[in-house]
């Protein structure tokens, strides 16, 4: 059973991530502020806003991991953390057209320590 609740952990995180940048990308692509995504996205002030909001949101993810595990919360937040930098490695590798190259680097470099600043935030507070 714990095995089942450390998946769900993890899971809850990397779906916390996912669905807010994805929300939050929808939103502003329909709102006309991002461009239609099928054009990529190449203005620098509007990566540095959707690298933003999505730093916050690997940064939450970590939190609900850690939240949610069934014992050793950073133990947890660890393996969201190498899942997070392989699928930012991933994004590397897919998105390499779609936006100016630091960017996708950027979020794959970031995404573990990201992370693990959410971890260590609720360790913190539930201490």
């Amino acid at each position: 059973m714990n095995t089942l609740k450390s998946i769900g952990s993890v899971a809850a995180g990397f779906l916390t991530v996912v669905v807010l940048s994805v929300g939050t990308d929808a939103v502003l692509e329909k709102v006309g502020f991002f461009p239609d995504p099928s054009r990529g996205l190449f203005d620098t002030t509007l990566l540095i806003i959707a690298f933003a909001y999505r730093s916050l949101y690997a940064v939450a993810g970590g939190y609900v991991t850690a939240w949610t595990a069934p014992a050793n919360p950073m133990k947890h937040v660890k393996v969201l953390g190498v899942i997070g930098t392989l699928a930012g490695t991933a994004g590397v590798v897919a998105g390499w057209e779609l936006s100016q190259h630091w960017y996708p680097i950027a979020l794959a470099v970031t995404a573990f320590p990201l992370t693990w600043l959410g971890g260590i935030l609720r360790s913190r507070q539930s201490s």
